[in-house]
């Protein structure tokens, strides 16, 4: 079991609270039970404000926490809420946060944080040096406040060692998934999804890929090679002009890539492409063969041998397991849906 502890903010919106709670107390428990299923719950879910006080949102409606955080000892996630959008008034109201936050890090704990929410964990030191997102209405003035941090906007979400951002509100669905199928695999996260009707992460505000490249390494040459590749893998991608843009020779770049990622380029390459079928397959109503074109793969033989290989099953068949059909309906346990 999994101890996820939502921290509750004054001032915030409650939803960036609350959509954390629904979705990992609904992984393992909520579709099993709508088929009939033994439930089995993959996260133990508390919330925890400073000092176990009642917070009071942006929207006149309060939230009552089960803890105060001083008396959490013990979690391996925490979610922080979003706050308000003064950024003055918001950092000096959570003074007490920061070092229990960076207590938290310092032990190797995954910090997770949604929408304003991000600026506590800016505040408090934890993103100097990290890529970060946030609500694109603050991102000037977290730029200001913060020149350190990597601010990049544009994504939905960001992953920087086991410190996640995500940009707005609504974002919390999408990185509460996200961190679903990290720890617990995609079949829980696409099952937690349905039973919720929600569509799948949405990881960049820019393109469908399914998760964003893995950028733990410190080599930074290869971490802009990753960028560029996230942003351009439909398109034909060749060693030489990839390096070329690096500013490497193919050899040194090849050799490069594979030291910090674990992988080639060219399987990297496959892995964020089969990524972005997936997401397709699951959310869209195209045909595999517009599916196979639109992430680059002109043969599509070869993209439903490569896609098996990556996922397991063929094109079709995950898409008839994960992918959304039009009306579709659940049954309840016992019960048939109404026609």
């Amino acid at each position: 079991m999994i101890d996820v502890t939502v921290v509750l903010v004054e001032g915030g919106m409650p939803s960036t609270a609350v959509a954390p709670v629904e979705v990992f107390s609904s992984a393992g428990v909520l579709w099993n039970s709508m088929r009939g299923e033994p439930v089995e719950p993959h996260f133990r879910v508390r919330t925890a404000s400073q000092g176990g006080r009642r917070v009071r949102t942006a929207v006149n409606l309060s939230l009552e926490p089960s803890c105060a955080i001083e008396e959490v000892e013990s979690t391996d996630l925490i979610i922080v809420s979003a706050v308000g959008a003064d950024l003055e008034s918001t950092c000096a109201a959570n003074m007490a946060l920061y070092p229990w936050l960076r207590k938290w890090h310092e032990r190797g704990v995954t910090l997770a944080a949604i929408c304003a929410g991000v600026v506590l964990l800016a505040e408090a030191g934890i993103l100097d040096d990290r890529l970060a997102t946030t609500h694109w209405g603050l991102v000037d003035a977290c730029r200001r406040r913060y020149p350190r941090v990597q601010w990049q906007p544009e994504r939905f979400l960001t992953e920087s060692g086991n410190v996640l951002c995500s940009g707005g509100i609504y974002a919390s669905v999408d990185l509460s998934l996200y961190l679903v199928e990290k720890l617990c695999g995609h079949r829980i996260a696409m099952e937690t999804a349905r039973a919720l009707l929600l569509e799948t992460p949405r990881v960049w505000q820019m393109g469908y890929a399914a998760e964003p490249p893995a950028v733990s390494h410190e080599d930074r040459l290869i971490r802009r090679a990753q960028e560029w590749l996230f942003h351009h893998f439909n398109e034909p991608v060749r060693l030489h002009d990839l390096a070329g843009r690096m500013g490497m020779s193919p050899r040194n770049f090849a050799r490069r890539f594979k030291a910090a990622t674990g992988e080639t380029h060219t399987c990297y390459l496959h892995r964020l492409r089969i990524n972005a079928a997936r997401h397709l397959l699951e959310n869209e109503q195209q045909t595999i063969q517009q599916v196979s074109r639109a992430i680059g793969y002109e043969d599509v033989a070869f993209f439903r041998r490569l896609f098996k290989r990556y996922a397991g099953v063929a094109p079709q068949r995950y898409r008839e397991r994960l992918g959304t059909r039009p009306h579709e309906t659940v049954a309840v346990a016992g019960r048939a849906p109404h026609r």
